[in-house]
């Protein structure tokens, strides 16, 4: 398959929908987009949600879902792939065989499974799908401490269960993987397992706009890689990215949760982390 890089800079996301536009493959969209990438998408489910809390997903057929992908590699042939939420067990396998028939460069795989309010959004059954079919074609997996400790089993308290953990994800095949350590206790490090092994921290930012900042980050390292970045450099400028966006949103009133980043803040102003 003939690489669309040459002339342009596309890329996918294969997400759910947010109906309140900030997070899945709205959040997804917005980013790409703002870093200058085409962004295609694949819709995996549609949910009922607001700044408060999901209500109800409703999947789309996997039947579907694989033709999304198809057409969009067919066609547009994005040079980096983002995996967001997938609801099911069937969805997961037509996924992870759409994509299998690709040679896709960057892949990867933000295993939503709890939403920021804490609404389940992963299906049980289909967990272990994911772990044996989607997963090893990832390029990067970047799960946050309560989504590693499901595909684990271990409690992450600390660095030290933060490592069992990671040791414990990377033996079922998994290539690179970022735990997202927002959920700790104390200052917030991010860490990179697999080829490279890197520790990035970033400035705290007091707001409650933090919904879709996983979306978000995913979809910002697929767009950086999908730009040529090397992975460690792809995701210390998208973190950083990701922290101006959070500043740049953390005053706006957009519903009475938790409202969105602004994503389309002035990109300018980005200060780059030099790893």
């Amino acid at each position: 398959m003939k690489n669309s890089c040459a002339h342009y800079v596309a890329t996918l996301t294969i997400a759910g929908s947010d109906s309140s536009g900030g997070a899945g493959v709205q959040a997804d969209i917005k980013t790409m987009s703002a870093l200058g990438c085409y962004a295609a998408s694949a819709i995996t489910a549609i949910t009922v949600q607001n700044t408060i809390g999901v209500t109800a997903v409703h999947a789309v057929p996997p039947e579907i879902v694989a033709g999304q992908i198809r057409a969009v590699m067919d066609d547009i042939r994005p040079c980096a792939v983002k995996v967001g939420m997938v609801n099911d067990a069937a969805t997961i396998h037509a996924i992870a065989k759409a994509l299998g028939d690709y040679k896709v460069e960057h892949l990867v795989v933000d295993p939503v499974m709890v939403a920021t309010s804490g609404s389940r959004l992963m299906q049980d059954d289909a967990v272990e799908v994911f772990c044996h079919e989607l997963l090893p074609l990832a390029t990067l997996l970047t799960p946050n401490v309560p989504e590693a400790e499901v595909l684990s089993g271990v409690k992450i308290t600390d660095k030290a269960t933060m490592d069992d953990a990671a040791r414990r994800v990377m033996e079922l095949g998994c290539k690179n993987l970022l735990i997202k350590g927002g959920h700790l206790e104390g200052q917030k490090v991010d860490r990179l397992y697999g080829e490279l092994k890197r520790e990035y921290v970033a400035q705290n930012v007091a707001t409650r706009n933090t919904h879709g900042t996983g979306c978000t980050l995913s979809s910002a390292i697929a767009a950086f890689l999908a730009q040529g970045l090397p992975l460690d450099k792809a995701i210390a400028k998208a973190k950083a990215w990701l922290t101006e966006a959070l500043k740049a949103g953390a005053g706006v009133e957009i519903g009475q949760g938790h409202g969105p980043v602004n994503h389309f803040f002035n990109p300018k102003s980005l200060v780059i982390i030099k790893k």
